[in-house]
């Protein structure tokens, strides 16, 4: 079984042999482990450390793509070179890179499609309370989306299988993290969680200047993902609530002409009308959305049948192919015939 740990980095120079020098050599139920550094537009020496590692896998943008495509280039990549298993951390040293031994054992024991590992953000020095509470909130929001239970959901440090990549499709630039599992509760994959303990905080994070742009940009993100696959729900409520809403002006009205002995109360009409119209607007846009969501079911089998044709066999197989192939040694079998076949 082959294991690929992928490292986005963004200038990590400082603290990437850290996160080397920490990554196990050896992982029971693991037969190769292949470090991939995914080079976001790195412009110190990042990847001159790495290489002086002996880190020969490399993914390079010319420009900073951001963290969503700096994930999805590195799966690209991983599973071109036979992946069975892709674990992915982050280049500033921040998670413990000794766990990727019990992060990846839920998978090589076939009990989870995708394994993230809980932060248990509570402990966490350098988060302050309100990080810590929308830690916690995000996560909710993520696990309502998702229908699953997970206690970090923020997490990066996470394994995937090779059977999940294939029908896992990010397009977001912020961050993969909220989308894949948006995807996989939606997809019916399985889910494990282990608890960790983060290292000392190295370096402030890049993926956002301010606690109210993070907070917009991940909201956006869930918001975005669930609708991709759930957007019935949304458009339910809106029709409910507008239906709901625009029934009152009609019954003030009725009940107004029957106590009422002067004619009017054309307002209430007016209003009804607009809302019951926007009721019937969201009605249809629902209908619309859910045709659009069983177009993207039936365009992602086909996404899902190209990986596999374009990324043929994982690593498990092609090691398989090498020790199945019969052991021909033509002098021994043949010890009366030449020692090199005659053509």
């Amino acid at each position: 079984m082959r294991l690929v740990v992928q490292i986005p980095c963004l200038n990590e120079e400082d603290t990437l042999p850290l996160v080397l020098e920490s990554i196990p050599k050896e992982i029971p139920g693991i037969d190769d482990i292949i470090v991939l550094i995914v080079d976001d537009g790195c412009s110190d020496r990042t990847v001159e450390v790495a290489r002086s590692y002996g880190v020969t896998e490399f993914v390079h943008h010319a420009r900073n793509q951001g963290l969503g495509r700096s994930f999805r280039d590195g799966v690209v990549r991983a599973l071109e070179l036979g992946a069975d298993i892709v674990v992915n951390t982050d280049g500033d040293n921040q998670y413990p890179q000794d766990r990727i031994t019990d992060l990846v054992q839920p998978i090589v024991r076939g009990e989870a499609d995708i394994v993230i590992a809980d932060r248990q953000v509570h402990k966490v020095d350098h988060f302050s309370p309100l990080k810590k509470q929308l830690q916690k909130v995000g996560s909710g929001v993520v696990n309502r989306a998702a229908g699953t239970k997970l206690p970090d959901a923020a997490s990066g440090f996470r394994a995937y299988s090779r059977e999940s990549l294939m029908v896992l499709n990010t397009i977001t630039r912020f961050s993969y993290c909220m989308e894949t599992i948006i995807q996989a509760g939606n997809k019916n994959m399985k889910i494990a969680s282990i608890p960790v303990e983060t290292n000392a905080k190295t370096r402030e994070s890049r993926l956002f200047k301010s606690m109210p742009e993070h907070i917009a940009k991940s909201a956006a993100a869930i918001i975005r993902s669930f609708m991709m696959y759930r957007p019935y729900v949304i458009f339910a409520w809106l029709t409910m609530f507008f239906g709901v809403l625009g029934m009152i002006p009609f019954v003030r009205y009725a009940v107004l002409m029957v106590t009422d002995s002067a004619s009017g109360h054309i307002q209430s009409l007016l209003l009804g009308s607009l809302l019951m119209i926007l009721a019937f607007m969201s009605l249809m846009l629902g209908i619309i959305a859910d045709l659009i969501r069983t177009n993207r079911i039936l365009i992602e089998d086909n996404l899902e049948h190209t990986k596999k044709a374009r990324f043929g066999k994982s690593g498990t197989e092609l090691l398989r192919d090498q020790t199945s192939q019969p052991h021909f040694d033509w002098p021994r079998e043949h010890p009366g015939l030449p020692t090199r076949p005659v053509s």
